[in-house]
């Protein structure tokens, strides 16, 4: 029997979820930001001590279904602090171009200085922006990703719609994020862990317990991986498919702009 999700608040007013709360929908993106201002510097390591580093062999498996060649130009939202970026630029080598998008200054600040350190700006463009407005022309790259960062999105579809927008024909868009366990009994380990556990490193680690409260809220909100499948059909991709990854804590959506 499958777990039951929230749906959208059902109200006369335009509401969203911010975790849990239930919130005004022009209010949730001050919210999200508010978020990652006080954990952009310890973002980075956040994520090593919550999946004990395997966000990182993640992230490559996406960069692996980008099929990006040399000379390729990439997108990827919400990108913060350039850990997808990085590994799509070594694919698109000196001839072709990243664009690391976020919402956030704080982060991409934090992205911009860790690719000063490796020396590796020669590929790398770092742009303040909407997911749901992205500003670039249609048909610019040959693929778009974002990494943990869709479920932060007030109008989830209108970014899909965006980043397969900005898509070349034949290209791809990718989506990692956390998603639902396969598993009832890892599923109710992974909800102690998520809601007992990362509260208190990321109150030890960033001082903001509220912060890494918000992150397993998010996850339980966010669509299931057949019902984020569907959301990117409706966006207008084809072939989607998705990888389920340990255990369906996290899942991979790729998908193909015809």
């Amino acid at each position: 029997m499958k777990e039951k999700k929230d749906k959208a608040p059902e109200t006369g007013e335009k509401k969203t979820y911010f975790g849990n709360r239930v919130v005004a929908v022009e209010e949730k993106k001050g919210l999200v930001r508010q978020v990652f201002d006080s954990v952009a510097d310890k973002y980075d390591l956040m994520n090593d001590l919550m999946s004990f580093g395997t966000h990182r062999l993640w992230k490559r498996f996406l960069v692996e279904k980008t099929g990006l060649r040399p000379g390729d130009r990439a997108l990827d939202v919400a990108g913060g602090t350039a850990d997808i970026a990085l590994l799509m630029a070594e694919r698109v080598g000196a001839g072709g171009r990243v664009v690391v998008y976020d919402i956030n200054g704080e982060m991409l600040r934090v992205g911009r200085d860790k690719c000063i350190d490796r020396g590796r700006l020669d590929t790398l463009w770092f742009v303040q922006g909407d997911a749901e407005r992205i500003s670039f022309a249609d048909n610019t790259f040959h693929c778009a990703t974002v990494g943990f960062g869709i479920r932060n999105v007030t109008h989830i579809g209108d970014a899909l719609e965006e980043m397969t927008r900005v898509v070349k024909p034949g290209g791809r868009v990718l989506c990692l994020e956390f998603s639902h366990p396969t598993s009832r009994l890892f599923s109710r380990l992974y909800d102690i862990y998520s809601f007992s556990i990362i509260p208190r490193i990321g109150e030890r680690i960033t001082g903001n317990r509220e912060a890494y409260t918000y992150l397993p809220e998010s996850i339980r909100k966010f669509p299931a991986q057949e019902e984020f499948k569907a959301m990117m059909e409706r966006a207008g991709l084809y072939g989607v498919r998705y990888y389920n990854i340990f255990g369906g804590v996290a899942a991979l959506h790729v998908g193909h702009k015809v």
